[in-house]
């Protein structure tokens, strides 16, 4: 959900889309447990990238038509391509370019909303918040998954991980992200004027007791942090030997019998 004015931490490389869609499958389960569509007919999915959160809306609720929007061209593009290839007919779904915060929809277009790790990376959530109570009809109701990274947790002890992970929540904030802005969605939607609000902490905790998921999920951390490698680089936020020291602190972790990995995130629901 970003274009030239609001650099994207991740990139959009083919590798980086990839990514997004293998951590739609990594998370869906826990993402989508107490998400609930089944009574709309049409729903406006913000920042809708790759596709990839909107092929699972489509497979998990197959009575609903999903409008995309996002504002890079390349995503969109991709987007296009990949639902085009699935099935689902174009009476479905619908990707277009648009900002967020002055969308082309009239009035009451839409009764329901989707929005999931998108307001991390706009400079006003504030905005897209209100352009979405226009948009949708009274009673719509809206599920915002959103990230709270203050809760990462690893073990063993990882400096150059802990180090790495500062730089790159840094690196958000300065270019008017906010990577903590999952615990403060309730005064995001109270303040825009949402009415029924409520909010989860969903937490993925993996030891012992399941090594495989363990070992998938810091894995896929890792993939996740050297996403932004090139952009840390080229701001000077890291060097290459963080990189390289992030990266096998990250390998020793996933071949620990005893390794903990802790990630929660906040997931909000309201009603205009």
């Amino acid at each position: 959900m970003s274009d030239n004015n609001f650099p994207y931490l991740h990139g959009f490389s083919q590798t980086e889309q990839e990514r997004l869609r293998k951590q739609s499958r990594l998370t869906e389960q826990l993402i989508y447990k107490d998400i609930d569509f089944s009574s709309c007919e049409r729903i406006l999915e913000v920042g809708c990238g790759v596709g990839a959160q909107t092929e699972i809306l489509l497979r998990r609720f197959p009575s609903l038509h999903i409008q995309g929007i996002d504002l890079n061209k390349k995503q969109i593009e991709t987007a296009q391509n990949h639902l085009s290839k699935l099935g689902f007919g174009n009476v479905r779904w619908g990707v277009e370019r648009m900002d967020a915060a002055k969308t082309r929809f009239k009035s009451d277009s839409f009764d329901g909303a989707f929005l999931c790790w998108v307001l991390e990376h706009v400079p006003d959530p504030n905005r897209i918040l209100g352009e979405l109570r226009r948009v949708l009809r009274r009673g719509a109701q809206v599920y915002i998954t959103e990230v709270m990274n203050s809760s990462f947790f690893l073990n063993p002890y990882s400096p150059h991980v802990w180090k790495y992970w500062m730089a790159f929540n840094d690196f958000q904030y300065a270019h008017s992200g906010d990577p903590f802005v999952g615990a403060k969605l309730g005064n995001l939607l109270s303040s825009a004027g949402y009415a029924d609000i409520e909010t989860k902490v969903k937490t993925f905790h993996f030891d012992n007791r399941d090594p495989q998921k363990r070992k998938e999920m810091v894995d896929f951390w890792c993939e996740l942090l050297n996403s932004a490698a090139d952009q840390l680089i080229g701001s000077e936020y890291v060097d290459s030997d963080l990189i390289k020291e992030m990266k096998r602190e990250l390998d020793q972790i996933s071949h620990d019998p005893n390794a903990v990995f802790h990630y929660s995130f906040m997931q909000a629901k309201a009603r205009v």
